[in-house]
């Protein structure tokens, strides 16, 4: 009986490869790691050949330790980095490496199409800014210094979609990563013809889009062997890692939302609508669930704003958590839980890299603001974790500020582990939060859900809910959210006030 979904998670830093039974279980899961070159600055590459040695040896690698046949596999998903541009011929290999979302070099691209298409239109199609981030800026920077991969190439395609044409022989995307391109209107769910014109792409080079739960072609016999997955295998799309981990959260139906938390952190919801900001604060994909959205809101240094208060600040917690076999974070956190809640007036600016949502500031910077004799570690501990949940709160109030009911916010992510963050959150957001029992498989389950649904082993996106349950639930403490309902307007006119420094810095470094 074919009783199992193989998940591949295609990320940033390697390939993870999940089983997932029919009653939704975790079986077993493994990982293939690749590398990012970064030959220049602003440039993160990637090999596409080294996505597919990472599927086909995680492939075989789990079905040998989870005692798996391949004959029992009902079917293989996706879910993957986004906003890539991997040019592949007809043959889906690769005519370049991919240009991977962390590089930054179009910016040149960016200037040509502001020229040719207003920021506020591509805002109003695509849900998302006009950016270097973006796959299509990717695009014409190759047709600029590369002119002869770009015209050779067949299609542009994301990470999991070269690995899905290889497997199958079929050029395709999903919605939620057509979304992510700066191409795709949102409304229309079709590429933007003003988009296309505009920037001269021919939509022919494009990939067909298709709604993540579709199944799109199947493994092919002349890399079954290859990839350890018996020949005719179903393959159903998938979707972005982002919107993935929306479905594995749970986040599948209106009033729904997440906050991710790793080393940057996101707010997302799921929507009947796109949320167009009039503010460009924040941006919008297409979900996972077909008709749905997923507005979202990131920033850019969360949990790396506690690692770096870690390696700086908490020396003598990282030598007693080595003594003791525990994570420093535990013991910073019992440090930060001595101070009150608003940490004695100090604050923190979490801008370390800069800032996405809801500023949109390459040259914000963090700041201590408030610091006087009488702070301690504790107090400086405690704010920057606030400092964090209250600049997430902004990405919250600006979907409140559009009509958005959030009535609990579910937490994944590995940053998320720490109650005494959960509580600062529900104090800060003034709505419970709720931890779920998985917190750092969210993404493949994501994927897997797909897999699930689209073949039929799986009734719909409810069975998140089965998959990835609630497991505690902490409620603001009205003494908490109110000094920090006090703090937020503080909070958000501080960042106004240093602005102008901002750019004074910039010029000076």
């Amino acid at each position: 009986m074919k009783s199992y979904i193989l998940a591949h998670d295609l990320g940033t830093t390697g390939n993870k490869a999940t089983l997932y039974d029919r009653e939704g279980k975790l079986v077993g899961s493994a990982l293939y790691g690749y590398a990012t070159q970064y030959a220049q600055p602003r440039w993160a590459e990637q090999d596409p050949e080294d996505w597919w040695r990472a599927v086909c040896a995680s492939t075989q690698q789990l079905l040998v330790q989870a005692g798996v046949r391949r004959s029992e596999v009902a079917c293989v998903t996706f879910s993957g980095q986004m906003m890539a541009c991997a040019p592949v011929d007809d043959h889906a290999r690769p005519l370049r490496k991919a240009i991977i979302w962390a590089d930054q070099r179009s910016t040149a691209q960016v200037r040509w199409l502001r020229e040719r298409v207003s920021f506020a239109d591509v805002y109003r199609i695509t849900g998302h800014r006009l950016s270097a981030s973006y796959s299509l800026p990717k695009m014409l920077w190759v047709r600029d210094h590369h002119p002869d991969i770009y015209h050779a190439a067949y299609k542009f395609l994301h990470a999991k979609d070269t690995i899905v044409a290889r497997l199958t022989g079929n050029f395709v995307t999903d919605t939620s990563d057509a979304s992510g391109m700066d191409l795709y209107d949102l409304e229309a769910g079709a590429w933007s013809e003003q988009i296309l014109a505009a920037a001269e792409v021919d939509p022919v080079q494009l990939p067909e889009v298709h709604a993540s739960i579709d199944v799109v072609g199947a493994v092919l016999p002349s890399v079954a062997d290859e990839v350890g997955i018996a020949a005719g295998t179903p393959v159903v799309i998938g979707g972005g890692d982002g919107v993935c981990a929306s479905a594995g959260a749970g986040v599948v139906a209106e009033g729904a939302a997440y906050n991710y938390v790793g080393s940057s952190s996101w707010i997302a919801l799921a929507t009947p609508r796109p949320i167009f900001d009039p503010e460009y604060r924040t941006f919008t994909y297409c979900h996972l669930v077909p008709g749905m959205f997923m507005p979202t809101g990131t920033t850019q240094s969360a949990g790396a704003s506690y690692q770096w208060t870690r390696d700086q600040l908490c020396a003598l917690e990282v030598k007693v958590a080595e003594a003791l076999d525990v994570s420093p974070y535990e013991l910073m956190n019992a440090e930060a839980d001595r101070a009150p809640a608003g940490a004695n007036g100090l604050l923190y600016l979490p801008y370390l890299m800069g800032e996405r949502s809801p500023y949109w500031n390459p040259k914000a910077l963090g700041a201590f603001v408030g610091l006087t004799i009488r702070h301690t570690r504790a107090d400086m501990i405690r704010a920057v974790l606030e400092g964090v949940t209250m600049n997430l709160r902004l990405i919250l109030d600006a979907f409140r500020s559009q009509g958005t009911h959030v009535s609990a916010m579910r937490l994944i992510g590995g940053g998320a582990q720490g109650r005494f963050w959960n509580r600062i959150m529900a104090d800060v957001y003034g709505i419970p939060v709720q931890r779920l029992a998985i917190l750092e498989e969210a993404t493949s389950m994501g994927a897997a859900l797909a897999g699930g649904v689209g073949v039929g082993l799986y009734p719909d996106f409810s069975m998140a809910t089965a998959m990835n349950p609630v497991a505690e639930v902490i409620d603001p403490d009205p003494a908490a959210q109110a000094m920090y309902d006090k703090l937020q307007p503080i909070f958000s006119a501080t960042y106004r006030a240093l602005e102008p420094i901002y750019d004074q810095l910039a010029e000076v470094k």
